[in-house]
């Protein structure tokens, strides 16, 4: 390698070099500022930075299944359909990405199974149905890989109490198209479910407002009553929670 080689790759890397390692510095910085957001229930800005970070990093797990659950949440409150299903459909999208990256790992199934039932609620009979069996699978495999995730117990119990309570237009797509609903879903397991939700994690108001949305389906309206109030003394954190605390006192004052 002659003297003028050497001085141009000494030079190159003298310039390139900590350009590398500021880019590098700003990636972890982003990492970190994302997961500061996620934490803080800042979720519009924490969606943002982990798309960022995935167009750097396509295949990092974190970013991948944070960035779905995220798709879910946030689309969950838009009130135009399409809208919601755009969201939806990404947050399937990156959960099949974290799958790929990740199959044995608790979150990629749990937000998979997550953005599938958000969607099956807004889909017609024969697609919920359809659905059903997928989210049920990854529910399980979730608390396969970790049994004391509450999210998944939560998406569990909903999945019974959906079932348990099908129409019957829903009941004959499934025996028609699909050969029957797999699993043996009831309220009380609805309500089993959740209760494990609210024991690994008790400060989300959303597996108290759905626990007594189950009571109530059961007749049992002073639980319903009481799971409401307890709710309603959590502390607020997340976007939903004013909403659904304002969902909790209305039950409460029906069902009184």
């Amino acid at each position: 390698m002659s003297v003028l080689e050497k001085s141009i790759i000494a030079t190159f890397a003298f310039f390139v070099f900590p350009f590398l390692l500021f880019a590098q510095q700003d990636l972890v910085d982003q990492k970190q500022r994302a997961d500061s957001l996620y934490e803080s229930f800042e979720e519009k800005e924490a969606l943002e930075l982990y798309r960022d970070i995935l167009e750097e990093e396509p295949e990092n797990y974190k970013a991948l299944w944070r960035a779905s659950f995220l798709y879910s949440r946030i689309g969950n409150r838009f009130n135009d359909e399409g809208d919601q299903k755009e969201y939806f459909n990404r947050g399937i999208d990156l959960a099949e990405r974290a799958l790929e990256v990740d199959s044995t790992d608790a979150q990629s199934h749990f937000v998979m199974a997550v953005a599938m039932g958000r969607k099956a609620l807004i889909s017609g009979a024969r697609e919920r149905v359809a659905a059903s069996r997928a989210i049920k699978k990854h529910a399980d495999k979730a608390l396969n890989y970790d049994e004391n995730h509450a999210g998944a117990w939560h998406v569990l119990g909903r999945w019974h109490f959906k079932v348990a309570n099908l129409s019957w237009v829903e009941r004959a797509a499934a025996n028609t198209l699909f050969g029957g609903i797999p699993g043996d879903a009831s309220n009380q397991k609805a309500a089993d479910a959740i209760q494990k939700a609210i024991d690994f994690n008790d400060n989300n108001i959303l597996y108290y407002y759905d626990l007594a949305k189950v009571y109530e389906e059961m007749g049992h309206d002073q639980q319903a009553i009481s799971v409401c109030e307890s709710a309603v003394e959590l502390e607020s954190r997340t976007p939903d929670d004013p909403m659904l605390k304002e969902q909790c006192r209305k039950l409460i004052f029906d069902l009184q």
